[in-house]
């Protein structure tokens, strides 16, 4: 057989050749590096036999697959290492992940001594340096294994696999785990390994089914990698919003109004203040809508009519039980069919079209406890929300600006270079879950793909994410923690004007179904807030900032300067205070920094004879004495113009 490496050589060999005899055939050096191979371009274990001809690249820790090799072995340690401590614990499942690995446990929960003490185990599993062995079993024979040492999730596991599966188990030295691979020749190859986290999850996923307890790990080749690593993980932590958002005291939940449910204190409701009529401005002034206001809940009949109560009763809050109660109602996940009683509310011409609806809406979802977190998954959020009801042949256009719109405003918040834009499509073989023909799907999903084409935006498709109404674009951006969120949805929706009966009167005088646009600006407030806080690690643009100047008078003396002052700021609509506490003016800065406010004016006998503030900045230090005036024109336009200072754009902490 021949086998065609990497570079293009070939090597013939006359009997079938394990991966890993193959790589000490080119290389001592390379068979002790060796963490797997891809064969044809899938990744393989190096025990696998190869006995045709093909094409061979051996992967080493340099590699993401084989770093990925390395950390999914460093889970197999993990699990032993539970086992050891824990006996009573229950193994599931242990994957590799983008950045590192996780195993998790039917077990008690894990504190970080715990963690700690099995991190120890595992550096005694890596020295023993057992050889990790794989052997195959059949179906009754594995279920009977895993049922003789009670590990009912691995039963489970086995029962569920296709019936043509091979069965396959790694033991590293008496420890063995139901697996498909890869894995190392032995755990000593484990050079760089961190135990990070641990938390409750849920088995399978599934918030019905069993709580776990998961422990989060990474692995790396190198020590410098790891610390390096742990260094962004530190800084991940500096940022997660849901840490220094309450430091920054912009919101905090209590227990006894409930989960999801988060209390936005004067600053951080400053800050949404801001953005909310800065979307409201752009949209009512520049954009070209007109806003209502719709209640914040409704009669299930109307979910029904719109196909939510169908489609989507899981995901709302219902008022009422229709087996008994007269009338049922919901709180609203979302305005659209609100707005669509709006527009029906008068007979509309095709000159009447595209009618632009937005609204600032409340809306209310039932959260799964397990998903929810800070500000970007809550029970109840507001929401830059409209509906555009269009002619046909608008639709294109229309939707276009609709994109323009969302990358202006993911620009100014300095956050456009951090999305993904995602074209969110039915899945044709889940037709339950969707209203419509195919025909409408294809075409609807191409002319979107067609757009974004257009506009050079790349983005991926992704089959079963449309909304069972239409198909969507989803702009996404990750957290600190590399979990995915959609902050803009744009939508088109060729479906619903039917079952609302919404129609306009065309040039021939007869009734024409519109089409509608389902779209925000800005997306939900609270997660745009959040995102902001890690983008930023709370050092917002100055527009922004809930404190934008705070006076800071060297003594008492000075007081009434600073109040006066604070007026003029006030007059230009700055958000200003004074710190009049009987501290040093050093504390007092200091103070300031670590508040992340962006100016701070130092006043004292100088400046208030002569009408000046001392300036001193977040971004460049000490900017010398201006006279007020000066700074107040200076402040006003970077407000403005929402200006974003390099210092900020990086979100550095000085």
């Amino acid at each position: 057989m021949k086998i065609t490496l990497k570079d293009g050589s070939v090597k013939e060999y006359a009997q079938p050749m394990s991966i890993y005899d193959i790589a000490a055939d080119i290389s001592e050096g390379l068979a002790r590096v060796a963490c797997a191979g891809e064969v044809d371009g899938k990744v393989e274990d190096l025990r696998t036999v190869i006995d045709k001809d093909c094409s061979l690249n051996i992967v080493t820790a340099n590699d993401e697959a084989g770093l990925r090799v390395i950390r999914h072995t460093a889970s197999h340690v993990l699990a032993e290492a539970v086992k050891r401590l824990f006996p009573s614990a229950k193994v599931t499942i242990g994957p590799a992940i983008d950045e590192g690995f996780y195993y998790d446990f039917d077990a008690e929960p894990f504190s970080r001594e715990d963690l700690d003490n099995i991190e120890a185990e595992m550096k005694k599993i890596i020295k023993e340096g057992h050889k990790i062995e794989r052997f195959t079993l059949s179906r009754e024979e594995a279920v009977r294994f895993m049922e003789e040492k009670g590990e009912p999730y691995k039963v489970e596991l086995i029962n569920d696999l296709p019936e043509d599966a091979e069965i396959s188990f790694y033991d590293q030295g008496g420890f063995v785990d139901l697996c498909a691979g890869p894995h190392l020749m032995s755990a000593k190859s484990i050079k760089a390994y961190k135990l990070t986290s641990s938390s409750m999850a849920y088995w399978r996923g599934d918030s019905n089914k069993a709580k776990l307890q998961r422990i989060y790990g990474t692995a790396f080749n190198k020590k410098e990698e790891l610390e390096a690593y742990l260094e962004h993980l530190e800084d991940i932590k500096r940022r997660d919003h849901n840490k220094l958002g309450r430091e920054m005291e912009l919101f905090t939940t209590v227990d006894v109004i409930g989960q999801g449910l988060p209390l936005l204190l004067p600053k951080g409701a400053r800050m949404i203040q801001k953005m909310q009529r800065w979307i409201e401005d752009l949209e009512d002034k520049e954009w070209g809508y007109v806003r209502t206001k719709t209640p914040l809940m409704a009669k299930s009949d109307l979910y029904k009519i719109s196909g939510h109560w169908d489609h989507y009763t899981d995901g709302m809050f219902v008022l009422g039980d229709e087996s008994k109660d007269k009338e049922v109602l919901a709180l609203r996940p979302m305005t659209c069919p609100f707005q669509y009683y709006c527009y029906k509310n008068s007979q509309h011409s095709y000159r009447d079209l595209p009618i632009r609806y937005g609204e600032t809406s409340t809306l209310f979802r039932n959260e799964d406890s397990g998903e929810m977190h800070g500000l970007t998954r809550v029970r109840q959020f507001t929401i830059s929300e409209g509906h555009l009801i269009v002619r046909p042949d608008q639709m294109v256009q229309e939707f276009k600006d609709c994109l323009a719109h969302a990358k202006y405003c993911l620009t100014v918040l300095g956050v456009e270079e951090d999305v993904t834009y995602h074209l969110s499509k039915w899945d044709p073989e889940n037709r339950e879950k969707y209203i419509g023909e195919p025909e409408v799907w294809n075409e609807t999903e191409r002319h979107i793909r067609e757009i974004l084409t257009e506009l050079n935006i790349p983005f991926v498709e992704d089959i079963g994410e449309a909304a069972f109404y239409g198909p969507k674009v989803d702009i996404n951006a990750k957290n600190v923690y590399g979990k995915e969120d959609t902050m803009i949805t744009i939508q088109w929706d060729a479906l619903l004007a039917e079952q609302f009966d919404m129609y306009y009167i065309d040039r021939n005088g007869e009734k024409v179904r519109p089409y509608i646009i389902h779209r925000t600006s800005m997306g939900c407030y609270e997660r745009t807030l959040a995102w902001l806080i890690e983008k930023y690690a709370g050092k917002f643009p100055t527009w922004l900032c809930p404190e934008q100047v705070r006076i800071l008078p060297i003594s008492e003396k000075y007081e009434e300067y600073a109040q006066k002052l604070k007026k003029e700021l006030v007059k230009n609509d700055i958000d200003v205070t004074v710190d009049d506490r009987s501290e040093k003016i050093g504390f007092k800065i200091r103070e300031a920094r670590l508040d992340k406010v962006p100016y701070m004016l130092v006043v004292g006998q100088k400046e208030e004879e002569d009408g000046t503030v001392s300036v001193r900045s977040r971004f460049a230090g000490d900017e010398g004495v201006k006279p007020l005036d000066e700074f107040i024109a200076q402040i006003c336009e970077e407000i403005r113009t929402k200006a974003i200072r390099r210092e900020e754009a990086q979100g550095e902490n000085k």
